[in-house]
C-alpha cells in the first residue's frame, strides 16, 4: 500500500515540475538568417540554442516590460528574404488557440514584412508544432499508467 502512495506522489511531482517550468518564463529561438542560414525556413535548430527569455536584458525605452512571448519576423527587402527569431516584449499572441498571430506589412520598393508572436509553448517561433514539455508530460502520464498497472 505504501508503494502506491509513493508512486502517485512521484508522478504528481513530475507533472508539477513540467507545469511549473512553463509558468515562470518562455523559451524562444534567438537567431538571424543573415548570420546563420539555418535560421531561415525551413528552420533547423541544430546550431541554435533555445533561450530563456527571462534572462534577456530589459529594454532601455521600456524598462518595466518583460519578454513574455516569442517572435518570428520574415522580411523581404529588394528580393532578399531575412528571418529573425527572438523573445518578444510587445505584441499580441494568437487568438482562440491559434499558435501565432501575424501582422503583415508591405511598402514601396519591393519591401514586405511579417511579424508573428506566440506564447503557447517554448520554442513556438520555430514554425513547428512539437513541444518538449508536452512530450515530458506524455511520458510522465504513460509511466503513471504503467506503474499503476504493475502495482495492481
Amino acid at each position: 500500500m505504501n508503494n502506491i502512495g509513493s508512486t502517485k506522489g512521484l508522478v504528481a511531482l513530475v507533472l508539477l515540475i513540467c507545469f511549473i517550468q512553463q509558468g515562470f518564463s518562455i523559451k524562444c529561438w534567438v537567431c538571424r538568417s543573415d548570420r546563420d542560414p539555418k535560421c531561415a525556413d525551413p528552420f533547423d535548430n541544430t546550431t541554435v540554442p533555445i533561450t530563456d527569455c527571462s534572462t534577456q536584458d530589459r529594454l532601455e525605452h521600456l524598462p518595466d516590460v518583460k519578454p513574455t512571448m516569442c517572435r518570428k519576423i520574415r522580411q523581404k527587402v529588394y528580393g532578399q528574404w531575412t528571418y529573425f527569431r527572438s523573445c518578444a516584449y510587445l505584441g499580441e499572441p494568437g487568438l482562440d488557440r491559434d499558435e501565432r498571430f501575424c501582422l503583415m506589412r508591405t511598402g514601396s520598393y519591393n519591401i514586405f514584412m511579417e511579424y508573428c508572436t506566440c506564447n503557447t509553448k517554448d520554442g513556438c517561433n520555430s514554425g513547428t508544432s512539437f513541444s518538449i514539455s508536452w512530450l515530458t508530460t506524455a511520458i510522465a502520464g504513460v509511466l503513471a499508467i504503467a506503474s499503476s498497472l504493475l502495482i495492481l
